[in-house]
């Protein structure tokens, strides 16, 4: 295990078995993991930060070095303060490494210290996205390839009481 402090940063919404490989792996990494779910304003989301927060939290119950934070403002500031040594980010192909890059050298312009990592995702995670769990959910499917179990029952009673992401 590697001594260090790492963040995995996002929105979560709703957490995902991809989100939840990303964890256990980097939790098996570093010494400290600490999973920050972004609260901003002007993003739309289904579940509000607390809310997620929580279902991460349900999520990564028996990983000891595991914390999971409420972050708002800039990632540069929360990385500061939590004295991380580095950004951990999961692509699943091409365009989420395009993405996460141009990210990881902005990052390194604001703060020369901030490092980011990138750990491809699995085979079997590839297709999952927070979006196609909502698409999923709005339409009453299997949530089981996409959502950790304990959480797929309070995502789908949102769906079913209509606050979910579109309603079509």
């Amino acid at each position: 295990m590697i001594g260090m402090t790492v963040i995995f940063p996002g929105s979560f919404d709703p957490v995902t078995l991809g989100h939840m490989d990303i964890v256990n792996r980097a939790s098996a990494l570093f010494t400290k993991l600490i999973v920050a779910v972004m609260d901003n304003k002007n993003k739309e989301t289904v579940f509000n930060a607390e809310e997620r927060a929580a279902f991460v939290r349900k999520c990564v119950k028996g990983l000891p070095n595991v914390d999971v934070f409420i972050y708002s403002g800039l990632l540069t500031d929360f990385f500061k303060s939590a004295g991380a040594a580095a950004i951990v980010r999961g692509v699943r192909g091409p365009s989420d490494f395009d993405f996460e890059l141009t990210y990881a050298q902005a990052f390194k312009k604001y703060d020369n210290n901030m490092e980011t990592l990138f750990l491809p995702s699995l085979l079997e995670h590839a297709f999952v996205s927070s979006g196609m769990a909502r698409e999923v959910a709005t339409f009453g499917g299997d949530l089981r390839l996409l959502l950790p179990d304990v959480i797929i029952d309070e995502v789908k009673e949102r769906f079913r009481e209509g606050r979910g992401w579109k309603q079509y």
